[in-house]
Order: structure tokens, then sequence, then C-alpha cells
């Protein structure tokens, strides 16, 4: 493979109202290895800006997404916040190795993401067109030790890395630039502002403030994130109250049918607590109800001859693949509680967390009960790895990850405790992914940070409003808002 800083840049093309051109870099896999002949991986970012700025010295905007795992979205077009951001900056974006979202929700919110283009560039490793890691190119890893020690390089503090390595090279005069976090991407920011903060001329972060404290901080964002999921499930069975019988009778059927559930399309199981999942896109977003609400819509299969068995309709089974996206974004359930990992292990701190509140979320408990069946929130499982296709082949390195201890730290709050680069956070308060409450904890923490707590908008409200979000962000930077 070609040596480390080898970039190729292809020429300008048009999508409506914007202009575009692709960058590919060539860098370490470790960066902490000085072997020049060391793994190295791709790393693939677009460059976005106005129609006839090209040339233009703008100020750079990178643009960071949710995820983890994640690609960033494809511009087909200006609008939303990419519109906003083109007003004045060059836009990264970043195919990325991101956590956040399962925005599954995260499809979702990624194409609120692509909005932000305007003068960003676009990379995250592992993903999309850098390097990524799919089912099929992880299986040439002939042992799960062999991949988990590969995938031990796709966190945060390495897509800081890249980024660094990128903008040193891309940047004119190696200036500092703006960067932009958008759920992960925010977790992402907050590293880079413990470890590069001298490449940042300022950091907007929407619905992206993580915990950051010693160890693994997964069990405390867990338990804070229940109890916003089983407020979540009451507005949405409030809004949909015949949804409860219908759900009820989907678990009652996948529990009846031989082997606890049904064959989904791609070959895996649907069942009982599988439908429980849908809640990981359908409950956080703000047009999240409604969409899962037209998905039942279509559950049952028509009955066109008499006496024919009640069945789920493909459409249904379908769509709920399509939902978790797991098929084609592996790295997101792989790699999704190390993001909360620092020299400690997660030890499926989701599965057991949820054991705590099992009398809740036992979908048979809560039918014989005659109580609504609640679904879960942005949680990976281990029984996933079994019941998913896709997923089965990497159920081995799922575990191993799962009882890492050694992962490098991920933030440094005394470095943040002196940041001098100018923040503005977006916080949610009704954010069902990035718990309000444990945001509260971690913003005393970073110096001279400025907040907007809304609950106008959910963890959705970049795509929602990114306009009004970026303005508003922006606008907190620039002394147009009043500090009190």
């Amino acid at each position: 493979m070609a040596a480390a800083g080898e970039r190729v840049t292809s020429g300008w093309f048009s999508v409506p109202d914007l202009r575009l051109r692709n960058h590919r870099f060539t860098v370490p896999l470790d960066y902490t290895l000085s072997d020049p002949a060391s793994q190295k991986i791709s790393i693939f970012v677009r460059e976005v800006v106005g129609v006839g700025k090209e040339e233009l010295d703008l100020p750079f905007l990178l643009y960071l997404q949710g995820g983890p795992g994640f690609e960033c979205m494809r511009p087909a077009e200006a609008g939303g916040w990419i519109s906003k951001a083109c007003e004045e900056y060059r836009v990264v974006l970043l195919d990325q190795a991101c956590f956040e979202a399962p925005l599954h929700f995260w499809c979702v919110c990624l194409i609120q993401f692509v909005l932000f283009l305007a003068k960003m560039f676009k990379f995250q490793r592992g993903t999309g067109l850098s390097t990524p890691l799919t089912t099929s190119s992880m299986s040439q890893f002939k042992s799960a030790e062999k991949l988990v020690d590969y995938l031990k390089h796709f966190r945060a503090d390495n897509i800081v890395r890249d980024a660094e390595f990128v903008r040193r090279r891309l940047v004119p005069d190696s200036r500092p630039w703006t960067v932009m976090g958008q759920s992960y991407g925010g977790f992402c920011a907050v590293t880079y502002l413990s470890f590069a903060p001298q490449g940042l001329k300022q950091v907007l972060l929407t619905g992206g403030v993580p915990p950051i404290g010693s160890g693994c901080t997964a069990d405390a964002v867990y338990r804070a994130c229940f109890d916003q999921i089983v407020k979540q499930n009451e507005k949405y069975y409030q809004r949909f109250p015949e949804d409860i019988h219908i759900v009820q009778e989907i678990v009652k059927y996948l529990a009846e049918s031989e082997g606890g559930g049904v064959p989904l399309p791609s070959g895996g199981i649907l069942t009982p607590r599988g439908l429980q999942l849908l809640g990981l896109a359908g409950l956080g977003s703000s047009t999240g109800f409604e969409r899962l609400h037209y998905m039942f819509e279509r559950v049952w299969d028509p009955l066109l001859v008499p006496g024919a068995p009640k069945r789920i309709s493909y459409v249904f089974l379908n769509a709920y693949e399509k939902w978790l996206d797991f098929d084609s974004n592996p790295l997101y359930a792989l790699m999704h509680e190390s993001i909360y990992c620092q020299g400690a292990s997660s030890s499926w701190s989701a599965h057991r967390i949820r054991a705590e509140n099992e009398s809740q979320f036992d979908a048979m408990k809560a039918i014989k009960e005659g109580r609504p069946v609640l679904f879960t929130g942005e949680m990976i499982f281990p029984w996933i790895f079994d019941e998913m296709h896709a997923l089965k082949p990497l159920k081995e390195a799922a575990h191993l990850l799962a009882e890492k201890k050694d992962w490098p730290p991920l933030y440094d709050v005394a470095t943040l405790k002196n940041n001098k680069v100018p923040v503005a956070a977006a916080v949610y308060y009704e954010d069902m992914y990035v718990n309000f409450k444990l945001v509260m904890e971690t913003t005393p923490l970073i110096a001279g940070i400025r907040l907007w707590i809304t609950n106008e908008y959910m963890h959705s409200g970049l795509r929602d409003g990114g306009s009004h979000v970026m303005d508003h962000l922006l606008g907190l930077l620039k002394g147009k808002k009043p500090l009190f």
C-alpha cells in the first residue's frame, strides 16, 4: 500500500447549488508505530462548497456525524444546515468509524448531517469509502482475536488523529478549523478538545456532550437512559393507543412460533426481544413515532384464501431489517459500548442494566399483566449476535470487545478544565440518546462552554431545524446571544 501522506484528489463535480470534490488520504492504522512500513488504511474526505466558491479562501468546517459505524451522508442538494454552513465555510465530510447513534435513527440523522456540508470535509475511518469494515471485509481475519486487535484502532482517539492528519495537509498553512459534532461526533469533538486543541478554531456540539468519567461510564449512561426510554414509550402509546394491542398481538405470535420467532428475509430470526429493538430508531427522533406506527400498519399479510394461517408480512420483516441496518453497518453493534470505556471493560453493560429493569421490559410479562410492551433504546445486547444473520460471524469478536479492559483514554479532564477553544453546545432536554442529566455533569468540566438548552428539538434537531440550530450556536460564539 502507498506510504502514509499520499493524497489523491478528484476534480470538482456538482449537485444542485453545491460543488464537491473527493480526497483520499493514506494514514497509519496505528499512529503509535513509527515504522513507515506499518499497516495503512485509506481515509475518504468529501469537500463541499457553494457554487462559485471553489477558489475562495474560506475557513474550513469539519463535520463529524453520529453513529458509531455510519458513513457521512452523500449530499444530493443544498438545504438545512448545509446551506447555512456554505454561506461562510468550506465543509469537510469524513467517512469515519463513528459510534452514536443508532440513529438507525442514525440512518435518519445522517440526512441532517449531510445538510451541514457547505464548506466541510467528511471522513471517518472504517466507514463509507474509508477502508470500510463490513461483515464480508472483516471475514478476512482468521481469528476473532486478530479482528479485535484491528478494531481497537477505530475509536474517537484515532478519528481525531485522522482529522489532524487531514487538516495539516488540506487546510492552507495548516490553520485551525471549526469542528461540528452531532451525537457521537460531538463525543469525538470533545476528544479533539482534550488531545489536539491546537487544531481547533471553535467547536459546535449538537446533542453530543459525552460522559467523561474515568473507567467505563456505560452503566451510568444506561441507567439514566432507561428512565427516558420509559417516558418515550409512554408518549408513543399516548399518541397511538391502538398500537398497544397490535404490539401485544405481534409479541404473542412471535413467542408461540416455532423456535420463539419467525425467520427474517436475510436469515436471522425476529423474536419478541428483537421486536423491542425498534425503539432504537423509533422513540428518539422527531418523526420516529409516526414512522414506527406506519410500520405496524403493514405487519400482517391480508387473508386471501379462507382458512389460511395468519402470518407476519414480508413487507414488515423487510422493513424491520432495514430499520436496524446492522447488516450494512456492523461496526455500530461491535463498537458501541466501547465509546464509554477508558481503562475498563463494558462487560455488556446494556444487557446487565436491562436485567435490573426486566420487570418493566419483559414483553411476555407485560402481556400477562395487560400492560403495553416497552421498546428499548440505543442499546446493544449479546443475543443480537445470535439473532441477526449478518452479525453471527462477529459474535466471538463482540464478546472479546465487551471484556476488553485496556482501552486508552478518550478525554483529558485537566485539559478540558483549562480549555481556551470557544465551544457552543445544543443540549436537548428530552434527548433519549445523550441524557440531559449526564450532560449537565460534564459541561462544568469544559471551560468556557456556552449552552443552549431546549426542548424544541429532540436528538434530531440538526436534521429538523439545521439552519436554526447552526445559526443559534454560531450566534453564541460570535457574541450575538446574551451571556445571561
